[in-house]
């Protein structure tokens, strides 16, 4: 092994037999830590993550070593995988246009807008799909559930359907998720009449409304708050949703609530 690594007998034993220097003492102490962050992150953090949580934590360290530290012992982050569409899906999210982009809103039941959002319940994810008229930013209908699929968001419509049956040529806006091209929901959206209507690639301000109500929802019902199952989740759902739609004052409303601009709207003659 010494002429392998070209180093002498001598100088061989003297490496073994020398104790540890503080430098590696604390990097073994700090890369304990560092795995201790990376763990509690579920795998998610990267060396600047994991930087700012030592900071927080009191450990005077720079970005830089830590990422020296995470890369000599193989700590990584979680990369999400990217999930290929089928050439017949992409085709068709190529084929389905913007419709509400140059649409003049009148009233409502012109655009309704529709996306699913993540929910942490527990230590797993749960989704909430919703259905909004883009006009009133009134939620219409909504659907929670342990899998993100068609089946959750064709509920959701149907829900916001049993609520206001819509004339045929409405149309409904999502982004390009293949919860929204299953057959099912496509064939649901002919049937009621209505036209598809997705986000173009890359551009994901186009359904910036419905984004707008899951931040506000998040911040106010559950940012802060730890849930432990199902019930409690549902329950702040079936709670927040109303005093939303019924009570909640929007800015970009003139101060009203979605219900009370719909009255006012029909009031004023609007469809």
């Amino acid at each position: 092994m010494c002429r392998l690594y070209g180093v002498t007998r001598a100088g061989f034993y003297a490496w073994r037999s020398r104790e540890r220097s503080e430098r590696e003492r604390q990097n073994e102490a700090l890369a304990s830590e560092i795995a201790v962050v990376h763990a509690q992150s579920h795998g998610t953090y990267g060396s600047p993550r994991v930087h700012h949580a030592l900071r927080r934590r009191g450990h005077r360290v720079g970005e830089n070593r830590v990422a020296r530290l995470m890369r000599r012992h193989g700590i990584k982050a979680r990369v999400a995988r990217i999930r290929y569409t089928s050439r017949a899906t992409q085709r068709y999210f190529d084929s389905v246009r913007n419709e509400q982009l140059e649409l003049k809103l009148q009233g409502p039941d012109q655009v309704w807008v529709g996306d699913i959002t993540y929910l942490k319940v527990g230590a797993i994810y749960r989704y909430l799909a919703v259905v909004m008229d883009k006009y009133s930013r009134r939620v219409l209908g909504w659907s929670y559930g342990p899998r993100k699929d068609v089946a959750l968001t064709l509920r959701a419509l149907n829900s916001a359907v049993r609520r206001r049956w819509p004339k045929p040529g409405l149309v409904f806006h999502t982004d390009r998720g293949t919860e929204y091209a299953g057959g099912a929901f496509k064939r649901r959206l002919a049937q009621l009449g209505i036209t598809q209507s997705m986000n173009r690639p890359g551009k994901m301000t186009d359904n910036a409304f419905i984004e707008s109500f899951f931040h506000s929802m998040k911040s106010e019902i559950y940012h802060g708050v730890r849930f432990e199952e199902d019930l409690a989740m549902r329950q702040a759902l079936k709670s927040y949703v109303p005093f939303y739609n019924m009570d909640r004052l929007h800015s970009s409303l003139h101060y009203v609530s979605p219900a009370t601009f719909e009255q006012q709207a029909r009031g004023a003659g609007c469809q």
